[in-house]
This record gives C-alpha cells, sequence and structure tokens, in this order.
C-alpha cells in the first residue's frame, strides 16, 4: 500500500539553528529531491516571549532555502520562547497543515531516500537513540516506577502498557522514553495540542513525585512517551537501523558527527558544504569553518574507534574538548 503524503518539519531560527537548517535541506535536495517543497521551516516570530528577533535574517541564507524550495512557516509562541526553546517543536505543530507529519530535529542530515522508511502515522513513535537523561534518581527515592507512574496516572493513561518487561524492574529501558529528535503522526493539530497540554499540565502542576526533578531541558522528552502512548504507539513502530541509521542522522554537533558518525554521513556533510553556494554562507559559521574549511574534523575523527566507542556521549564531548575539537 503505497504511503500517505506527508510533510517534514523542522525549526529555524536565527544562530546555530539557521546554518543547520541549511545543511538539512541541502542533504535532502540531495537525497528526496521531490520532498523539498514538503520541507517546513516553522520560524517563531518576534513577540513578548523573545527579548530579540528569534527570526533568521541572514538574506543570503533565506534566499538559498528559497531557491531549494523549501515552506517557511511563522508561528507564535504563546507558553514558551526564549526561556525554553525547545518548547518550539510543540508550539510550531499547530501552524502546519492537517497532513502527516514527520518533526525533525535541524541538526539532521538526511543520508537516503526517505520512500524506504514505512511509517505507520497512526501508530506514532520517536527516536530510541537516547541515554538514560531522565528522571535523576535520589538514593531514597522515588524510583522510575513511581515517577513515570505518576505521570501516567496524572493523564489517565495505561501505565503497565507502555513498560518493556524485558528489561529490569528499575532499570530505566524498562520506562517508554525519547529522544526528540524526530517523532510522527498522522494529525499534527492533534498531536500539537496533546502535546502542549500535557507539557504545562507537568511544568506547572507537576505530581508531588516529581518534587525533586529538573525539567529544563528535559520537558519536552518528558512529556512526548505519554503523548506518543496515548494516541496508541510505542517504541519501534518502524523498523530499527533507518531513522537514526542509513537514512538520517541526528548529529548534535558537528564535533560530535565527525567523533562517531558513520563515513556516509561526513560524507554528506562535506559533500554540502563544499558547493560554492553553500559555502559562501556556511563559512560565517564558526563550526564548519573550522572542522570542514579548516580540516579539524579529520583530527577529530581520528581520536576515536567508531567501533568502540565510549560508553557514554560525556565521555567523547571531553576528550574532544581536551583536544580542543568542540565547536558548537
Amino acid at each position: 500500500m503505497p504511503q500517505p503524503a506527508y510533510n517534514l518539519i523542522a525549526i529555524l531560527q536565527a544562530g546555530r539553528l539557521q546554518y543547520e537548517a541549511l545543511l538539512l535541506a541541502g542533504s535532502l535536495a540531495v537525497t528526496n529531491p521531490e520532498l523539498l517543497g514538503r520541507l517546513y521551516f516553522a520560524e517563531p516570530q518576534p513577540g513578548p516571549r523573545w527579548s530579540g528577533d528569534p527570526r533568521a535574517t541572514d538574506p543570503a541564507l533565506r534566499g538559498l532555502l528559497a531557491e531549494l524550495g523549501v515552506q517557511f512557516l511563522p508561528f507564535e509562541n504563546r507558553h514558551f520562547g526564549e526561556s525554553y526553546p525547545y518548547g518550539n517543536k510543540i508550539e510550531a505543530l499547530a501552524a502546519l497543515p492537517a497532513e502527516p507529519f514527520l518533526f525533525l530535529d535541524t541538526d539532521t542530515l538526511i543520508l537516503g531516500s526517505l520512500a524506504q522508511v514505512p511509517f505507520d502515522f497512526d501508530r506514532p513513535t520517536a527516536s530510541l537513540r537516547r541515554e538514560g537523561t531522565w528522571p535523576t534518581i535520589a538514593l531514597y527515592g522515588p524510583g522510575y516506577s513511581a515517577l513515570w507512574g505518576s505521570l501516567y496516572r496524572k493523564f489517565s493513561l495505561d501505565f503497565q502498557s507502555s513498560l518493556d518487561l524485558s528489561q529490569p524492574d528499575e532499570y530505566w529501558r524498562r520506562y517508554l522514553y525519547f529522544n526528540a529528535g524526530w517523532f510522527f503522526h498522522r494529525d499534527p493539530q492533534a498531536f500539537g495540542r496533546r502535546f502542549l497540554d500535557y507539557a504545562l499540565a507537568i511544568r506547572d502542576d507537576p505530581p508531588d513525585e516529581l518534587a525533586c526533578q529538573s525539567l529544563d531541558p528535559w520537558l519536552d522528552q518528558v512529556a512526548l512517551p505519554l503523548v506518543i502512548h496515548s494516541f496508541g504507539g510505542g517504541r519501534a513502530t518502524i523498523p530499527a537501523g533507518l531513522l537514526d541509521g542509513t537514512v538520517s542522522c541526528h548529529y548534535r554537533t558537528l564535533s560530535l558527527l565527525y567523533a562517531r558518525e558513520s563515513d556516509q554521513a561526513v560524507e554528506m556533510l562535506e559533500k554540502i558544504a563544499g558547493q560554492k553556494e553553500f559555502r559562501r554562507v556556511l563559512r560565517d559559521w564558526g563550526p564548519v569553518k573550522k572542522l570542514v574549511y579548516q580540516n579539524q574534523g579529520a583530527k577529530a575523527r581520528e581520536l576515536f574507534d567508531r567501533d568502540f566507542l565510549p560508553r557514554r556521549e560525556q565521555m567523547i564531548r571531553n576528550a574532544l574538548k581536551r583536544e580542543g575539537l568542540w565547536a558548537r
């Protein structure tokens, strides 16, 4: 059965995100040119929740994106903004056309044909490429079951059916938890409304069990599994190894890309950044200038064996910083 038409959405904003957006659009143009017209860059607008103008104002960059055929999608921040920019991915969904969507963090490269991914838009999921970053368990509790269980009760969701019973009790992988670097669903308005409702309820009226837990920057990743579960989704409703694999790469920073990602991802980055029209814009961004144009990325890559990477991302970051190869 052919897949329904769907839209891609990422956040466009001044600073680092505008350059990442150009790399994302460039990689999509190489691998999936037929989807460029369905790539929406959602852009927060100036207003009381921003101290300055959050939009990408570089005319050369905007012109290049327009030539690529991407769609600019303005939206208003009514609840988040500068105090919690991760909330952009929540509030932007309301501005999308009422068609299935795939959200991508802007620091993503597309490496292959998205037609390979058998999306089931009725069964949402999100990235499982994550560490156990939330919650932080105190010595005397509460534990994972108590913390996550309190959130499922708050929203009248079935906690037991969300568990991965192949994992030990009180081990973080037993509990539904995603990286919010990508997620999808059939209805951006319904998904966005529930995502917003859950995030605000957790922020403004958290269960007592969360009293000692930080929600910044984790709020979106705390709410997301609850939203996905509420819509009948869960873990791995698409095959592993495609998104976060052969089809897409959520690299986080260019230093991490060189340190741990595939040769294919490095080749895509350098192919896009090496094009003359892209180079004229990207040379103003320090990480590309240092790691790509000054060839420092090759040195970062030599520090690591990608078959035996350090277990935790922080160890990779620390090694890069010691060598002066961390750029963000």
